[in-house]
């Protein structure tokens, strides 16, 4: 096969996506879970990203994806990454495949449209959402009899940091989601976290708690696990359980002016910081975005960067500054 190599990628960066089914039912159950899983991941080596973490509830999920900077793809790459969305191709798949392979072999006109058409998909965070929610659309429908839409708005999206503080603190409250719903009091008990494959021992899930800790000199994901949960647990970190000030009273507190708690208290709260906050990290990254944010939405003024309140997050601010309930 002829080796041509063409470049792709989108916006380069870290994001935090969270998506929600229509009115926030709670269609999936443990099967539906490990497929949206396994598609989660699946679309991710289509589209060339990587996935840190990730955490799938029963009505929503959460993905924190790494989007490499402009990478070359060759054909051979191309075709592997194709042929990863049908790891059990029907007939037709075989054959679309197949013809496929024949045409990039030929060149031509022919072989440049099918390029432009899988390297428009790759490399984006829109483009992977917009994947892994239309694959498992339609495998939840004919699982189901069901017909319709299955997820309700477009998908939230943070941009985050990609070092230290910002994306430790997205990753913990990602990997905490079923704490806070009550299912586990150990996120390493929830088989649908990234933080529970990497204690399992998945590789992909490794690296990504890897890559989060790395500006730590983590290069070991024991290290890696270790500083994931002491975050997670504070001082607490040898126990599994929760603090036992509850969510309730937590929130009690929070109602005072300039009211704090400790960080590992703050993430088993419901934050919208970090799936509202539209860019997430230290107050000189936020600056150096605001501009960009500005012009995407047409505004006539510059949004102020926002410290985040409620906990000592370190230099922790977003774009959004948020006027309804910020916690819960």
């Amino acid at each position: 096969m002829r080796q041509r190599r063409l470049k792709v990628g989108g916006r380069e960066g870290i994001y935090h996506c969270m998506t929600r089914t229509v009115n926030g039912e709670l269609l999936f159950k443990n099967r539906e879970k490990e497929m949206l899983r396994k598609m989660v991941h699946q679309v991710a080596d289509f589209c060339g990203v990587q996935v840190l973490t990730f955490c799938i509830m029963s009505n929503h999920f959460h993905v924190l994806l790494r989007v490499p900077s402009v990478a070359v793809v060759s054909d051979v790459e191309l075709m592997r990454r194709y042929k990863v969305l049908y790891l059990k191709p029907s007939k037709y798949q075989e054959a679309s495949v197949e013809s496929m392979h024949y045409q990039l072999q030929a060149g031509g006109e022919a072989a440049e449209a099918i390029r432009r058409k899988l390297l428009a998909r790759m490399g984006d965070v829109s483009e992977y959402m917009k994947g892994v929610k239309q694959r498992f659309s339609v495998w939840y429908n004919r699982s189901h009899q069901r017909y319709g839409t299955l997820w309700a708005e477009r998908f939230k999206s943070v941009l985050v940091e990609g070092q230290g503080n910002p994306l430790q603190t997205m990753a913990a409250y990602i990997d905490l989601n079923p704490v806070r719903a009550g299912l586990v009091e150990d996120p390493k008990d929830y088989r649908f976290c990234g933080y529970a494959e990497a204690v399992a021992g998945v590789v992909e899930a490794k690296k990504g708690l890897i890559h989060i800790w790395n500006d730590h000199g983590v290069k070991r994901i024991d290290s890696a696990l270790r500083a994931h949960r002491l975050l997670i647990f504070g001082k607490n970190a040898s126990d599994a359980g929760l603090s036992e000030m509850t969510r309730k009273l937590a929130l009690k507190i929070l109602d005072q002016e300039d009211a704090q708690l400790p960080k590992a208290v703050m993430l088993r709260c419901r934050v919208r910081y970090f799936t509202d906050g539209a860019i997430l990290g230290s107050a000189e990254f936020v600056r150096g975005f605001t501009r960009v944010w500005q012009m995407e939405r047409g505004r006539k003024h510059p949004p102020k960067v926002n410290a985040i309140r409620g906990s000592d997050w370190g230099d922790l601010a977003v774009i959004q500054a948020l006027r309804r309930q910020v916690f819960g």
